[in-house]
């Protein structure tokens, strides 16, 4: 029983302990998040990038959009159920970097997937464009229970590498960026009018930590202590029994 309590108050530290881990990680986030933006990491720091240190890092490019490359990734947000719209940008030293300009409803899935840049719903202007937002790290396989098909052109993640296999992309960046939302989109009820009429709608990334620790400190610490009640009770129990016992050989003598 001394081994079991021991096992639940570690149990209990360690959660303590990376509750704190997340606490620190959360308040990092928040100040990467409404930081100014910066350039994205160079080249050479690519092989480093990590989610720890540098996801949801608010960050700008600059480069011209690929817009024969899009392909769409299959998303839920609060404007209901439809893809994201992912377009590679060229940038002067020669990178692509995998930019998420936005969601679309799933009715106009069709458009987007059409085969010539000149039938997509969008700009085939080759200027370049300045792109802000966050910086998001891969997301390989595909989502739940489903696989990512490539030669199908379906995607349920944004796995990057795949991406840029699939379309041929030269140098491509390790991670992705979800752009920010226009200023007009930021007005009251202004999302729901740009989805049908001017999407992608971009800056509707939903920043979320599971954040359970507490929770698991407070079960490991309750189990701790019945632990101990269990063994105090058993010793009690023994110790009553002792002196039962002691009694009646006493009485018997």
């Amino acid at each position: 029983m001394a081994v079991i309590f021991a096992g639940f108050i570690s149990l209990a530290t360690w959660q303590v302990l990376r509750l704190q881990w997340k606490l620190d990680l959360i308040e990092r986030v928040e100040q990467r998040v409404h930081a100014e933006p910066v350039p994205i990491p160079g080249f050479s720091l690519w092989p480093h990038i990590n989610a720890s240190a540098d996801e949801y890092r608010h960050v700008q490019v600059s480069g011209v959009f690929l817009y024969e490359k899009t392909i769409l990734a299959q998303a839920t947000t609060e404007l209901g159920g439809g893809f994201w719209v992912m377009t590679p940008l060229a940038t002067a030293d020669g990178a692509t970097i995998l930019i998420n300009r936005g969601f679309i409803p799933e009715k106009m899935a069709a458009s987007y997937r059409a085969s010539s840049e000149k039938d997509r719903p969008s700009t085939s202007d080759a200027s370049i464009m300045q792109v802000t937002g966050l910086l998001r790290m891969t997301e390989p396989a595909g989502g739940f229970l489903r696989k990512n098909d490539p030669t199908g052109n379906r995607w349920y993640s944004r796995d990057v590498n795949a991406i840029a296999v699939a379309t041929g992309l030269t140098r491509p960046a390790p991670f992705f960026i979800d752009a920010d939302a226009s200023p007009a989109s930021n007005k009251p009820g202004a999302q729901q009018k740009e989805v049908s009429a001017n999407a992608p709608v971009a800056g509707l990334t939903v920043i979320h930590f599971h954040n359970n620790h507490l929770i698991y400190a407070v079960v490991w610490f309750s189990l701790a202590a019945m632990t101990a009640a269990a063994w105090a009770y058993v010793m009690r129990v023994m110790r009553d029994k002792k002196n039962t016992t002691a009694v009646k050989a006493g009485n018997t003598a």
